[in-house]
């Protein structure tokens, strides 16, 4: 397939998503670790990989994401490239000093990309090169060998040791040319090569008393190097009889917690010649510094004692060539290997990487905690770790890679059950005793607005006598919220709902913030037998919670009172209070509202209001249970500027009572129409005088029909309201309330705080062609009374305290309204 450029950039592109989208995916979902090769001794900043690449990240993600390198407890070989998005060295790196003889050589450490909590491991293979050369620990030697040693006899050779690995470590050994000694070479069971001299021709003390040698190292890196040592054969007297070791290698197993001083063991060799010959002296033979820092070799005695603590973390195994040397020159070696045992030593660690402080409660399951790491210095059974939580924690472990851990939640978390969790994570070894350590990882609980306020108890009563003051609590209700703060804080309200029309709120209170119920006014039981109400508890979470109860009060009856009218009052000053209607009032306008009330109870307290007499018929009509005069349709330009009503009030006991009131209603939009209409009044009324002969002969007929409507209907009614009645003494031996209207009010002394309460604020402005009648909420506060007003007993007049209704006793003065 042939493809063009295009072809191949839009493949590249496509490469390129891919490799953002699937490589992280398949490296988390498998956790495979990132294998670099790099050489030793490059210089600082030398590039390593493109870790951005392999980790599916562009450069620039690697900052953005709080890429970072996590490594325990050693110096930081390598660092990241946020520019390029590459791994580079921080500094040379020696990989003698780093692995020494290891192979292979691997630094692995772990990258963190902070904003997923992801971790992934990363290995890097440190590469020898050639730069160390075989070296000689001495560079002159001697070596004695009896005159009469038999041709094959080898002597042993101080070896090389070279700190490269692989082909560029020692290779092989060169002797100069001579006919009395060959060289070979033998093989370690640790792989190092062993120089021997090997007596090819007998020697003759008496001709050549020293033989100078030079012995040659060579590795096998490109180019070779290479060292020499000198070698001195002292060739000595006849001594028949070399050493003999008992054995030809010496094993022993020790722990490495045994205390410094202790004998690991005894070396035996035996000599058969006498005198100086067959006294023996053990030396440790090529022994490196190691080796001469931890032991002590009794030379007369071949004991071999500890110098300094073992550490089997440090180095698992020591092997030795002890000599034992006889007076003549002769000896033998043997070998020693010294195993050190693992004990539990070393306490298992927890390393926190990252954690998170606080969690919402309503966090969802899965949700990652913290990020930690464990680690054993032991090995074996004494470095294997487990971890582990209490059970009872809604928590768990999950294993990640390189002994790293998520801690993450289970099940939703509840504050009100434990606002915190100081969940303790147990590391433990198998080794034997066991060894663990504790971590502590503190998690806050964050509250959301999730339980709403409780009622202790449901439902709520309460009793209270008549005539009770106005402003006495009546009951304390408490609610609960298990939640914490402002979610937590309840504020009380009651319910908006009314009783018999009324608002409840005009008749008891709530303090917001203690929950105390206040009456506001004085109870009648004719009037009000109890009362059910709703209290509402909030709190001021977000979203606020509220839970409701419901409370019920009961009124103890003490005596009896008669019904009255009460609004409106006849004025003392002869005037006659005036309400205001706007020509642009929709049809069910609300233009006033007679309140009356009976202070009897049950049927005797039965209130209907109606409208017994109109200046205009058909134009207003009165609400019959509660006293609300609405316009019946709309207003027109013919309609008299000054409209008056009787409203007839009446109960329905037995006889029935009733009284009337008579309304003055002035159509106007504003004060100044009011006024300028006044001017105008007579004339229009002039003007059309020739057509009122004909307005009334039409009237005197609609009337006519209207009033047999209006028997036909009132019968109905009767026998209705009469049956039902039958039917509610039948229940519950009659209401327990008064009627809509007749409830708001509680004898004379009430009269004020009513007025106080459902007084109308009329805005009348000389720009505007609309009235505003607004009914505002009750002030309990100063609508509360004190004890001494409520002796005081007062005409039910709109009173001057009420400074909206001003304005009608100054329009009744102008208009000299009767």
């Amino acid at each position: 397939m042939h493809c063009t450029p295009s072809t191949m950039s839009r493949l590249e592109t496509c490469n390129s998503r891919w490799r953002q989208v699937l490589l992280p995916f398949l490296m988390s979902l498998f956790s495979a670790q990132i294998h670099y090769s790099v050489l030793e001794e490059l210089d600082k900043g030398s590039f390593v990989g493109n870790i951005a690449k392999d980790l599916g990240l562009e450069p620039r993600e690697l900052a953005e994401r709080g890429a970072r390198i996590v490594s325990r407890g050693r110096t930081q070989l390598f660092a990241l490239n946020p520019i390029s998005g590459s791994l580079v060295t921080v500094d040379r790196i020696d990989r003698e000093e780093l692995c020494a003889q290891s192979m292979p050589c691997l630094v692995s450490f772990n990258i963190l990309v902070e904003n997923n909590m992801k971790i992934y491991g990363v290995e890097i293979e440190i590469i020898d090169i050639n730069d160390n050369f075989p070296r000689f620990r001495d560079e002159e030697v001697k070596v004695k060998i009896n005159e009469n040693a038999a041709t094959g006899t080898r002597l042993a050779l101080p070896f090389a040791r070279d700190a490269d690995v692989s082909v560029n470590s020692l290779q092989s050994y060169q002797l100069s040319p001579n006919i009395h000694f060959s060289l070979e070479e033998k093989s370690g069971d640790d792989g190092q090569k062993y120089p021997e001299l090997v007596l090819e021709k007998p020697l003759d003390r008496e001709k050549v008393a020293a033989h100078n040698l030079l012995l040659t190292a060579l590795d096998g890196g490109d180019p070779i190097l290479s060292s020499t040592m000198h070698i001195r054969v002292m060739v000595l007297d006849a001594n028949d009889n070399a050493p003999l070791f008992s054995l030809p290698e010496y094993r022993v197993s020790v722990p490495e917690n045994i205390p410094v001083g202790t004998r690991l063991l005894m070396l035996t060799a035996t000599d058969p010649d006498e005198g100086i010959n067959g006294e023996l002296t053990y030396s440790f033979h090529n022994e490196d510094d190691k080796i001469s820092k931890t032991f002590q070799l009794d030379s007369k005695l071949g004991e071999i004692l500890t110098l300094q603590s073992l550490d089997y973390e440090e180095s698992r195994f020591y092997l030795m060539e002890v000599i034992a040397q006889d007076g003549g020159a002769l000896l033998a070696s043997a070998k020693v290997l010294i195993t050190v045992q693992d004990v539990n030593d070393n306490v298992p660690e927890v390393i926190l990487t990252s954690r998170a402080s606080s969690v919402s409660e309503d966090c969802p399951p899965g949700t990652i905690i913290a990020l930690f790491s464990v680690h054993d210095g032991d090995s074996g059974e004494n470095g294997e770790i487990l971890c582990s939580i209490p059970r009872n924690l809604p928590f768990k472990l999950e294993k990640s890679v390189d002994n790293y851990y998520h801690l993450l939640t289970t099940k939703a978390l509840d504050r009100e059950e434990i606002s915190n969790y100081n969940i303790t994570v147990m590391v433990i070894d198998c080794g034997n005793p066991p060894l663990s350590t504790e971590s502590y990882i503190y998690l806050n609980v964050a509250d959301i607005n999730d339980n709403p306020p409780i009622f202790p108890h449901t439902p709520y009563s309460t009793y209270i006598l008549e005539n009770n003051p106005r402003g006495i609590s009546v009951l304390s209700v408490t609610a609960q919220d298990p939640d914490s703060g402002n979610n937590a804080k309840v504020t009380y309200s009651l319910a908006e709902d009314t009783f018999q029309g009324i608002p409840l709120s005009s008749y008891v209170s709530i303090n917001s913030n203690t929950g105390v119920l206040y009456a506001l006014d004085s109870f009648d039981y004719e009037q009000v037998k109890d009362l059910q109400l709703w209290v509402m508890a909030s709190d001021n979470g977000d979203p606020p919670l509220s839970s409701n109860i419901s409370l019920r009060l009961f009124v103890l009856d003490q005596n009896d009172n008669v019904p009255e009218i009460l609004y409106p009052s006849i004025p003392t000053d002869g005037s006659t209070g005036v309400e205001l209607a706007p020509r642009s009032a929709e049809p069910g306008y609300l233009v006033t509202k007679v309140v009356a009330v009976d202070r009897d109870s049950g049927q005797n307290a039965w209130l209907s209001y109606h409208l017994l007499k109109a200046s205009e018929p058909g134009l207003f009509q009165v609400g019959l249970h509660t006293g609300e005069v609405r316009t019946a349709r709309a207003l027109l330009d013919r309609d008299a500027l000054k409209q008056s009503l009787v409203v007839a009030v009446q109960d329905h006991g037995q006889p029935p009572l009733s009284a009337t009131v008579t309304l003055t209603v002035a159509i106007a939009d504003s004060i100044p129409d009011v006024l300028a209409d006044l001017g105008s009044l007579e004339a229009p009324r002039d003007s059309q005088a020739s057509d009122l002969t004909l307005y009334l002969v039409v009237a005197v007929a609609a009337v006519s029909c209207v009033f047999l409507a209006f028997v036909i209907v009132l019968l109905a009614l009767r026998l209705r309201r009469w049956h039902a009645s039958r039917l509610l003494q039948a229940a519950g031996g009659g209401l327990l309330g008064a009627p809509a209207s007749a409830s708001q009010f509680v004898g004379v002394d009430g009269v004020r705080a009513f007025l106080q309460t459902y007084s109308h604020e009329v805005s009348l402005t000389a720009g505007s062609r609309e009235s505003h009648v607004i009914f505002p909420q009750p002030n309990y506060v100063d609508t509360l009374l004190s004890q001494e007003s409520c002796g005081k007993s007062e005409p039910l007049l709109i009173s001057e305290e009420i400074n909206d209704n001003y304005i009608f006793s100054y329009l009744s003065i102008i208009l000299g309204v009767k």
